[in-house]
């Protein structure tokens, strides 16, 4: 009975559209009657609004814990019965797979496929899973498999060619991956459309070695041989002083060929600079197996089939004794910005949009719509502790562990980065404490990691692989005992992200607290504070309003550094997109 009605339902979307909020408000029965009987979760009623937000083309804004996963199956279902190719994009490959098998009998009994997009599939497999009605992918997988799309059709689109060539044969249609970006849902959306959208995507091709690693080895030299003097950081980049560039030139003399010339000399010290003074191993890359494997900092997972550009992926290899690799030459880019605009219907949801509503809006159109929670919200946060040195703040966070320990609750200690997890599983060792460590050289016990994280007693230090989407369940008795605890050992540059990691806890109703133990001598007050963290180093413990005044600076900067990054990265993918379109190149 339940799939006639979805039979009848069916020709309606497709001619009306899913507008017309009865229309919509029966599909939304329908699947949420599906859900119920095959998850055994049925929808609430803010997540119906949160759903029909997401059908009218916006940001759907739902505090952590209020089920966004199970609110987009109406919005994804609905629009899939009304013949829309559906892409439920999210911020990694493990909360797509898991997603997808989550909420893939609800889908089935509606009688619609689902696929998923992994990082390593063939070509076939994901022609596949986008053959689907419902895809669940990642934001970085999607949009490589479009600039690869644009390979195979030349760079430019060729609609009128396309439905010829598949009158004859379709040659060029089964090259392709993509049913085209026709309605997008993305999860984590301030991540995805914000946070990660100042760095362009590059499709790239292994080039020539040529005389490149020996120029590399001879960057490196060079800029080990700089003092802290003869350079500077300007806005996150390595610039070289007066007195640097007349020192480089005399040790270059005993070089020929390209480093005659004193930009392209200039431009490639700075690079070993960066490789060896803004790069750091166990932060932003790992060495695993000889190579060099970037560490994503919006995730804190690996990108084992990504690389850095103009030679610094080389240059890092050097440094830490790796096979060079060989240079990479661009074939495709685009940013997110420019991708996301080109759905013909783009929505999303998450738990942190409203600083960035203004931002969301000019640049993608998206209006964000706040969604009220289920249940009254008991999160207890509990003031900062600032202290001067990280020595001090990691006697801080032991002590707040053992606490909270003794009490009978579970405990997440979130760090920003590898090896700022493995220095606090140390000390946690040496203080006898059990615990379980998640960042990117455990990603593979992940799920069975965050299953055992609500138990009693329990401690879990993690990098920012548990910052989103992670739902930690709690045991029997643990919520009487006060919940999940969760302390930030470091904060990020955005609040939003922090807030992410706090709504671990407290979920559903149930209670929670959290708390941030931090040190000024820590990356974001140096990078964007350095007054006050020459100033107050040396100070045992800040007061706590002086501690938050300086971190809510050092955030306010690198949010606004981040900013204009990204402003600058649409001004100059808008200029490129002019350009190569009147050079007939298209991306």
């Amino acid at each position: 009975e339940l799939r006639s009605r979805v039979a009848a339902l069916r020709p309606r979307l497709r001619r009306e559209g899913f507008s017309d909020i009865a229309l919509a408000g029966e599909a939304f029965a329908l699947v949420r009657e599906a859900a119920s009987r095959t998850i055994g979760l049925r929808h609430f009623d803010v997540q119906l609004v949160g759903g029909w937000a997401m059908l009218r083309g916006m940001l759907a804004e739902m505090e952590t814990g209020e089920g966004k996963t199970l609110t987009a199956t109406l919005t994804a279902a609905t629009a899939a019965l009304a013949g829309r190719a559906v892409h439920i994009i999210t911020v990694n490959d493990y909360l797509a797979e898991r997603d997808a098998e989550w909420m893939r009998p609800a889908y089935e009994t509606l009688g619609l496929s689902v696929g998923c997009v992994r990082q390593g599939m063939k070509p076939d497999a994901r022609r596949a899973a986008y053959g689907c009605d419902v895809t669940y992918c990642s934001n970085k997988e999607i949009a490589f498999d479009y600039l690869r799309d644009r390979m195979v059709l030349g760079g430019k689109p060729r609609a009128i060619a396309m439905k010829i060539d598949a009158l004859g044969g379709g040659g060029t249609k089964r090259r392709l991956l993509l049913r085209g970006l026709q309605f997008a849902i993305v999860d984590e959306a301030d991540s995805v459309l914000v946070d990660e959208a100042r760095t362009p995507l590059i499709l790239s091709a292994e080039a020539k070695h040529g005389q490149e690693e020996l120029v590399h080895r001879q960057a490196l030299s060079l800029a080990k041989q700089l003092a802290e003097a003869d350079y500077k950081v300007v806005s996150s980049a390595i610039e070289l002083t007066e007195n640097g560039k007349r020192k480089l030139e005399q040790l270059a003399q005993s070089l020929s060929g390209i480093w005659r010339g004193p930009r392209r000399r200039e431009q490639l010290v700075r690079q070993g600079l960066t490789a060896l003074h803004r790069f750091h191993r166990d932060k932003h890359y790992l060495v695993r197996e000889g190579k060099v494997v970037i560490i994503d900092e919006h995730t804190g997972r690996l990108m084992p089939d990504r690389s850095w550009e103009q030679g610094l992926h080389q240059l890092i290899e050097i440094k830490e004794e790796c096979e060079v690799t060989g240079r990479r030459d661009t074939l495709a880019r685009i940013s997110y910005q420019r991708f996301f605009r080109r759905y013909v219907h783009l929505s999303g949801m998450t738990g942190t949009a409203s600083e960035v509503a203004a931002e969301l809006w000019a640049v993608y159109r998206l209006r964000v719509a706040k969604i009220a929670t289920h249940k009254p919200m008991r999160r207890a946060r509990n003031p900062d502790q600032v202290y001067g040195r990280s020595e001090m703040k990691w006697t801080a966070v032991i002590a707040s562990i053992e606490a909270h320990r003794a009490a009978g609750r579970p405990v997440l200690v979130g760090t920003r980065s590898v090896g700022a997890s493995e220095q606090l599983a140390a000390l946690l060792d040496a203080a006898q404490l059990p615990y379980r460590l998640l960042n990117a050289r455990q990603d593979q016990h992940e799920a069975e990691i965050v299953a055992q994280a609500g138990a009693p007693g329990c401690i879990t230090v993690a990098t920012n692989m548990a910052g989103r989407g992670t739902d930690i369940k709690l045991a029997p008795g643990v919520a009487q005992s006060g919940g999940l605890h969760v302390i930030a050992t470091e904060l990020n540059d955005s609040g939003r992200i922090d807030r992410q990691l706090f709504g671990r806890c407290a979920r559903q109703g149930d209670p929670g607290s959290c708390e941030a133990i931090l040190a000024i001598e820590e990356d974001l007050v140096k990078s964007f504070f350095p007054f006050a963290e020459a100033r107050f180093r040396h100070m045992r413990r800040l007061p706590a309003s002086l501690g938050k005044i300086v971190f809510r600076i050092a955030q306010w900067r690198a949010e606004h550094e981040h900013s204009r990054a990204r402003r600058e990265l649409l001004d100059l993918d808008d200029y490129l997109g002019d350009v190569l379109a009147f050079s007939g190149r298209g991306e």
